[in-house]
């Protein structure tokens, strides 16, 4: 890091140990972070890079270790404390009141009132718009949280923070659920707040976006700090070796695919949204045994209503759903199992996990019922937990031992490659990936790329959904592009332009 008078440093953690129990998740820590920076902290799932960031604003507190903030030493109790002292956070998973609007979640615990103590929303409202004006961060404060876009909830929530007064700001994996042109967005915000003087402490393991926004990084690795650099001093290569400890192929590795016959077929399919509007439109599409299809696609376009009637979630107004040669739309959910269709869903709350359970549950939780899992309906605990340990070991879920904790525990990455690992294990004749590598550091997504290339070498049909178009493109071996419901072409990936798909993902014509 450039060298600096202790009194150009917004924020200075030394020597921060935590320990949960018996498991060290942070061993002798240290971050500095310069004002009116923006300053990356990465590190694989587990690192420890959130549990530093919720020590610094008083949700954990520090075995041992001391925090300097503006050059003063500082007990950081609890969040009123860091709020106090100008520290706010962006939390991955928001924390947003939905049916309330964006002013009223701004003003929430902070409510202004006029004389005879009534609420004046109608003066945070326009403070609300003035902070929306200066920094780019473009609400409407009249809008219901639950109508808003993620990207927008997520300008919410970096507006409360600025409201409560934030001079130094936290974003928790900031990008992990934008869309390419929302990441643009957010990258040009924090440009603009750190011109202000605002510094920004980024959690991320993306590297092309540290790259693009952050000014130093700070790598931590299981616990561990392992140094601090000038981001334009290094590339993207030597970020991910710091961060995962060892050379790391930032370029999927696959031979050329050897299709065979359609094993998902789907025709003329037609769904209907929950106010009756057609989002999927007389879509048609294979995905035959042995190939990777990747769905290309700005988000909205259809892909959540082709994915959830695929699986039953929703169903089909027209159109049939075959896997391998059956018929299976309008069924119930667990016949779309049966038949042999795996799925990573896209929010690994809502319907990957079961987050109150255990992780040895959450690996058999559409298995249960079977043998060797259970027998005249009493679970086999020690099949269970022995079944656990074997996929912990074998993807990687960290920490090792997990099995018998709650899942919730887990990171969110762990989470995923948890759901990834038991979906790879059902052995399926279709894999369904959507968005498998959201929230994953590099480590993890170079294994979750494998994983998928592994299904299509075993000959498995594999259906790639992602809003990552360099995903889609490295790992497809075709890429169907939807557009307002429908295909508008199928490319192979060997080739294939990423200026004309993105033209044809915004609606441009065929070549």
């Amino acid at each position: 890091m450039s060298p600096a008078a202790e009194k150009d440093y917004a924020v200075q953690m030394r020597g921060i140990s935590k320990y949960f129990g018996a498991f060290c998740a942070l061993n002798n820590v240290q971050l500095s972070v310069e004002k009116g920076s923006i300053h990356a902290l990465l590190g694989e799932n587990g690192a420890g890079k959130s549990t530093l960031m919720n020590i610094l604003y008083g949700l954990y507190q520090a075995d041992t270790g001391e925090i300097i903030i503006n050059g003063q030493r500082e007990n950081i109790k609890n969040p009123n404390t860091a709020i106090k002292l100008g520290i706010g956070m962006v939390h991955q998973h928001f924390m947003l009141v939905e049916p309330f609007t964006v002013t009223q979640n701004i003003m929430l615990g902070m409510e202004k009132t006029r004389f005879g103590g009534i609420m004046d929303e109608a003066a945070t409202r326009v403070e609300v718009q003035e902070l929306s004006q200066r920094y780019g961060l473009y609400i409407d404060p009249d809008a219901k949280v639950e109508d808003i876009s993620v990207g927008m909830q997520q300008r919410v929530e970096i507006l409360k923070a600025l409201y409560r007064g934030a001079e130094i700001l936290i974003l928790d994996e900031p990008t992990a659920v934008l869309t390419p042109q929302e990441i643009g967005e957010l990258i040009h915000i924090m440009r603009k707040l750190a011109e202000d003087g605002k510094t920004i402490i980024i959690i991320t393991h993306k590297l092309g976006e540290i790259k693009q926004s952050a000014d130093y990084c700070t790598i931590i690795r299981r616990g561990v700090y392992i140094d601090t650099v000038d981001v334009q001093q290094v590339d993207e290569t030597q970020l991910a070796s710091m961060m995962v400890g060892r050379e790391v192929k930032l370029t999927v590795q696959k031979e050329a695919a050897h299709p065979g016959p359609a094993v998902l077929d789907i025709q003329d399919l037609t769904v209907e949204d929950s106010r009756g509007i057609d989002r999927v439109r007389k879509l048609s599409l294979q995905v035959h045994a042995g190939e990777i299809l990747g769905i290309a696609g700005i988000d909205g376009n259809g892909q959540k209503e082709l994915i959830e009637a695929i699986m039953n979630m929703v169903p089909a107004k027209t159109g049939k759903i075959l896997v391998q040669g059956k018929e299976i739309q309008n069924h119930a959910p667990a016949d779309t199992l049966d038949a042999g269709v795996s799925t990573i869903p896209e929010d690994r709350h809502k319907h990957g996990l079961v987050l109150d359970f255990t992780v040895a549950e959450n690996f058999v939780i559409e298995n249960f019922k079977k043998v060797p899992y259970s027998s005249r309906g009493i679970l086999n605990l020690k099949e269970i937990r022995s079944h656990a340990d074997e996929l912990i070991e074998k993807f990687d879920v960290r920490p090792a031992g997990c099995a018998p904790n709650p899942v919730r525990g887990l990171s969110g990455g762990n989470q995923q490659k948890l759901i990834i690992a038991r979906e790879v294990d059902n052995n399926p004749h279709v894999l369904i990936a959507v968005q498998p590598t959201r929230g994953l550091d590099v480590g993890a997504i170079e294994y979750v790329h494998k994983a998928l290339i592994e299904a299509r070498d075993q000959g498995k049909a594999v259906l790639l959904v992602s809003l990552e178009l360099d995903e889609i493109m490295d790992v497809s071996d075709r890429i169907a592009v939807i557009y307002n419901g429908t295909i508008v072409d199928i490319l192979e990936a060997a080739g294939a332009d990423e200026n004309h798909i993105g033209l044809l993902m915004a609606g441009g014509k065929k070549e």
